[in-house]
């Protein structure tokens, strides 16, 4: 299960228990039952506490008071096979292997996406047909980038005025759909960190996205497959079921974030999502939505392995 933490305070080991103190409480987290943590306040770590949450495997993400992505303690690598490393690299460094799972994480997201739209979905899915004219990830991204622009263009037709996006901004967010976007893709972000870490794979060599210095980019790869089956449709629930409203945000000058009760909101909805299940149509078994992202982890290691051929997963639903 994953773990948050919203508020300021301290995390404190006491022999083979950690707590979380604050003024207000004293918190036992149950490290057994824990797979990650995610802190949203201003949260200080003793070393105690880092050794022992390493020993465990628990990996930590850290956010902004916006809720943007900081950044994650990753504890040692313990599954770290050098032949997929070596595998991940070579699929970097190869142009052309490089661009066959950029334009694979691309197409995927493109596809999820029109699962969400009732109509204007012809449009989108026009746009698979540029993929193999793009021949640099530049162009690529600008592919994408044009796709999403479609895309947030048709759910500002069937949302409410004070939900419309208007303009996608992050950091930070000047409107309240920007903010529970921005909210909820940190949050998926930082599970597939996690989940990369049960694998062997190497969280900082990815594809579509450029490597950066402290920053595990595999993540921003997987992630463009399950924002819209995750993210998006636990936002447009809380939008259509007027589950949220303006009482779950702060506005400061000019920007708009989720308060205590916003995040609490969208946190519950995130979690009942990644332990829900679908059956697969593969496995001929359920598997939640949390698994399905270890599958697709699963299915990239085969890839770069050359076991089978890289195919994005795609809702069916």
């Amino acid at each position: 299960m994953n773990y948050y933490i919203l508020q300021d305070g301290i995390l404190k080991r006491k022999e083979n228990t950690v707590y979380f103190i604050n003024k207000e409480e004293k918190r036992l987290l149950p490290i057994n039952k824990i797979s990650s943590i995610f802190l949203y306040g201003q949260v200080s770590l003793t070393s105690g506490v880092i050794s022992y949450l390493s020993r465990h495997g628990i990996c930590i993400h850290f956010y902004d008071k916006y809720g943007n992505y900081l950044g994650s303690y990753y504890p040692r690598d313990s599954l770290v096979a050098g032949d997929v490393v070596i595998k991940q690299s070579e699929h970097f460094l190869d142009h052309d292997k490089r661009m066959f799972l950029a334009k694979s994480f691309v197409e995927g997201a493109i596809r999820n996406i029109s699962k969400n739209m009732r109509n204007g979905s012809e449009g989108i899915l026009g746009y698979l047909s540029k993929i193999e004219k793009c021949k640099d990830i530049a162009s690529l991204m600008g592919l994408e980038g044009n796709v999403r622009s479609l895309y947030y263009k048709y759910l500002d037709d069937i949302l409410p005025n004070e939900f419309k996006i208007i303009k996608r901004t992050r950091q930070p967010p000047t409107n309240a759909f920007n903010a529970l976007l921005s909210f909820g893709n940190s949050l998926l972000y930082g599970t597939i960190v996690s989940e990369i870490y049960n694998t062997q794979l190497n969280p900082s060599i990815s594809y579509l996205h450029e490597p950066f210095y402290r920053r595990y980019s595999l993540s921003l790869d997987v992630a463009e497959i399950f924002k819209p089956i995750i993210v998006d449709r636990i936002l447009l629930k809380l939008l259509n079921k007027k589950m949220i409203d303006e009482s779950c945000f702060r506005k400061e000058l000019n920007y708009v974030m989720l308060n205590e009760k916003g995040k609490r909101m969208f946190i519950k909805e995130y979690e009942e999502k990644l332990r829900s299940t679908i059956l697969h149509k593969s496995l001929n078994k359920h598997v939640s939505y949390q698994q399905l992202i270890r599958l697709e982890l699963y299915k990239l290691i085969k890839h770069l392995l050359d076991i089978k051929k890289y195919k994005p997963f795609v809702m069916w639903w």
